[in-house]
């Protein structure tokens, strides 16, 4: 298998996430100086406190997918290590974050990195479970689930534009999964228009996509024009 990654985004958003954590700390407690030390100042304190909050927020954003070890996109090449050679990774390459090209198909590749269990009811992702250490880590320490649905969906519709306009109207099926990276995450998901995995699942899962539906080595040919061949500089 061969990966392609951008190197430059990778450290980018690392430093930014970093900066965003530590000038989130630094407003939250100035907010609580001011809310102790000048108790009148309710409306700066406030202030401090919501704006460190959600720069804080920020900062989880970014060092959820670039700041924690291993990153996530280690995590899924170490996942897929022994894949044929057929295949190529794109990592923050393409429109989409993460993208596997190959005797499988095109797969996005939507990583998660939540705990607790997920579950799949009524057209809606929602994840259940944790108590109160899940409550506090969702505010805190760990994003949401939020809406998986949207984000394959803009994902799904970026990349089939950008293929439309290299390859015409005629472009091959692009389909997505959902990857868990959290060996806590409990999966109990029916009927869902996308499949969900565990990280150790996804290549298995791959190996035998790329056996019941193989997809055409003529329509491999017409993405390696597409997309890169060689590792960004």
């Amino acid at each position: 298998m061969k990966v392609i990654l951008d190197e430059k985004i990778i450290k980018r958003n690392t430093t930014i996430g970093r900066y965003a954590s530590l000038v989130a700390l630094l407003i939250l407690g100035g907010g609580m100086y001011v809310s102790f030390a000048y108790p009148e100042q309710i409306a700066i304190s406030f202030g401090a406190l919501l704006g460190g909050f959600l720069l804080s927020q920020f900062g989880i954003y970014f060092g959820n997918r670039w700041g924690r070890r291993p990153r996530v996109d280690e995590r899924l090449t170490a996942a897929l290590k022994g894949l044929t050679k057929d295949y190529t990774l794109y990592h923050y390459i393409t429109s989409v974050s993460h993208l596997l090209i190959g005797p499988a198909g095109i797969w996005i590749l939507e990583p998660y990195y939540q705990r607790g269990t997920m579950v799949y009811q009524k057209g809606r992702w929602k994840q259940k479970g944790g108590g109160v250490l899940l409550g506090y880590l969702k505010i805190f320490a760990q994003e949401g689930l939020g809406r998986p649905d949207l984000e394959i969906d803009s994902d799904l519709s970026n990349l089939s534009n950008f293929l439309k306009k290299q390859l015409g109207n005629e472009i091959p099926p692009i389909q997505a999964v959902l990857v868990f990276t959290d060996e806590r995450a409990e999966l109990k998901i029916e009927n869902a228009p996308h499949p969900a995995l565990k990280l150790d699942e996804l290549k298995e899962f791959l190996r035998k996509t790329a056996k019941s539906t193989p997809f055409p080595a003529s329509e491999l040919k017409r993405l390696s024009a597409v997309f890169p061949q060689e590792k960004a500089a």
